[in-house]
């Protein structure tokens, strides 16, 4: 069966329900890169102190703890398991769309790499592997351009029609 380019034949009423769980998926995702930016900084080393925290700096005007194993376990599992289905769902979406199959497969399997590098890289910095800081960092940017331009791809081919060539 093939489906790539399905996306344009679909029913309005499938397309406003697309879209509409598109827009209000990546409000969710961006708001939760909103968080990330407030509570590390969104660098390398802000990420280090949000984990192990930064006790030992005097200067510090937010003291941060390092968490617990309970915490790291719970972040790690709830991110793991939320974002697998979110990217999961945006790829069923994705595949409907008429792309480069190679691109496309691309954007779809990506998320899934990316969201083990990060937490799964979160709880090896928390286990004192340090370096992992900029894996996380280079994982969860990876991540962000992927689901940015899945959903670009999406909402641009709900609102076109079917392309002639």
């Amino acid at each position: 069966m093939e489906i790539n380019g399905l996306i344009y034949k679909l029913s309005k009423e499938l397309k406003w329900l697309i879209s509409a769980f598109i827009i209000v998926l990546s409000i969710g995702f961006y708001t939760g890169l909103l968080f990330v930016g407030e509570t590390s900084s969104a660098n390398p080393n802000g990420i280090e102190e949000q984990y192990l925290g930064n006790e030992a700096d005097e200067d510090a005007v937010v003291m941060k703890f390092k968490k617990s194993e309970q915490e790291m376990l719970t972040l790690v599992h709830d991110h793991i398991l939320s974002m697998s289905i979110i990217f999961f769902l945006v790829g069923c979406i994705l595949s409907i769309t008429k792309l480069n199959k190679k691109l496309k497969l691309f954007l779809m399997i990506e998320p899934f790499i990316s969201v083990v590098l990060t937490f799964g890289g979160l709880y090896l910095l928390w286990k004192d592997m340090l370096w992992m800081k900029y894996i996380v960092m280079f994982s969860g940017m990876l991540m962000t351009l992927t689901f940015t331009a899945s959903v670009v791809v999406i909402l641009t081919q709900l609102v076109r029609s079917y392309p002639k060539n």
